[in-house]
């Protein structure tokens, strides 16, 4: 049996943006996905296991106005208002004004709740941008009130300056401060948050230029992460969030004056960068001999619907995404290897 998004969201309305254990709820998220690699027949049976794992969203208790939202930034108790303050937003303007409007000031925190802030208005925008519904506006006030709920900066803001790097030869100059014993279990935002403890991060954020083609620059950054998720044998999730994140921004960029989508590719940035300083215990995979695998590409989502996981199938899609864009054998390489460990996550 066939479903479609809106049907998905109606399913899930009941639920919160959290899991009881803290962790993102991705069923809209990994439905998107599903229905994006053209698995439509796959998302009703998926739909239906992982929501029982999920616990009801909180009420809007206590508006947050349009002249005071700023001191809510980061209040996770103010998650309920948030995203009613942006059902409203969503009823009172195109969505388009909304993205070009709330994306800038948000995107610093592109870290918030492990990047699903961001990637949750991601889904929720490519979703809109097919077909608007009421489902798919409150789908994207979900995500936006997330990311504002949770708001969350790393150390270091972009200056006038940068040292004209791409991803890839920045990656080098980001120091990597565990080793190969680091344990690095628990939720990667509070992990991350050890990074205020290292105030020499603060510089990492002006290594790249985003000065040129961005499109280029995403392909750049989510190419590189994939090499540093295949080259690391643990804490496999928060790399996953390395590629899914950059990628997301693809769908907002659009919608957002080009100064700003420039600036979101550099949190961007800073956000992998984080990850990578925190968690990684190896350099980025040299992925210049690497073969393309012998699965096609149905096969590849075909394993990623087998595994169940929800970052199993994000990855996947992302990767395959990233691989039409700039079709090198990392990504492919990369959306082969989540299903068998990372898999049913």
């Amino acid at each position: 049996m066939t479903i479609t998004i809106d049907e998905v969201l109606d399913l899930l309305s009941f639920a919160g943006t959290e899991q009881a254990n803290g962790n993102a709820n991705h069923g809209p998220m990994a439905a998107e996905a599903l229905f994006t690699m053209g698995r439509s027949e796959s998302v009703l049976p998926w739909v239906e296991k992982y929501k029982t794992g999920l616990i009801e969203g909180p009420d809007a208790t206590n508006p947050i106005t349009r002249s005071g939202w700023r001191e809510f930034l980061g209040d996770r108790s103010r998650l309920g208002d948030w995203i009613g303050f942006f059902d409203r937003e969503l009823a009172e303007n195109p969505w388009q004004d909304t993205l070009r409007e709330w994306v800038p000031p948000l995107a610093p925190a592109v870290m918030a709740a492990a990047t699903h802030g961001l990637l949750r208005t991601s889904h929720a925008v490519r979703s809109l941008s097919a077909l608007e519904t009421p489902q798919r506006l409150h789908e994207l006030a979900q995500g936006l009130g997330y990311w504002a709920a949770r708001y969350q900066v790393l150390p270091g803001s972009p200056s006038p300056n940068n040292a004209g790097h791409s991803p890839e030869s920045a990656v080098e100059h980001v120091n990597r401060l565990h080793g190969p014993d680091f344990d690095g279990s628990g939720g990667i935002t509070r992990q991350v948050m050890g990074l205020d403890e290292h105030p020499e991060f603060a510089r990492t954020i002006d290594l790249v230029d985003t000065g040129g083609d961005l499109s280029s620059f995403i392909s750049n950054l989510t190419e590189t992460f994939a090499g540093v998720y295949l080259a690391n044998q643990k804490n496999l999730i928060a790399f996953v969030h390395t590629v899914t994140a950059p990628s997301a921004l693809r769908a907002l960029a659009p919608y957002l004056a080009e100064a700003d989508a420039r600036l979101a590719a550099k949190y961007a940035w800073q956000a992998c960068a984080a990850i990578y300083s925190w968690y990684s215990v190896a350099a980025p995979l040299d992925t210049s001999d690497l073969a393309v695998p012998t699965e096609d590409h149905e096969e590849l989502k075909d394993r990623a619907v087998a595994a169940g996981g929800a970052h199993s199938i994000k990855f996947t899609e992302a990767c395959l995404r990233e691989y039409a864009l700039n079709p090198k054998p990392v990504y492919l390489v990369a959306a082969r290897d989540v299903a068998e460990r990372v898999g049913p996550v």
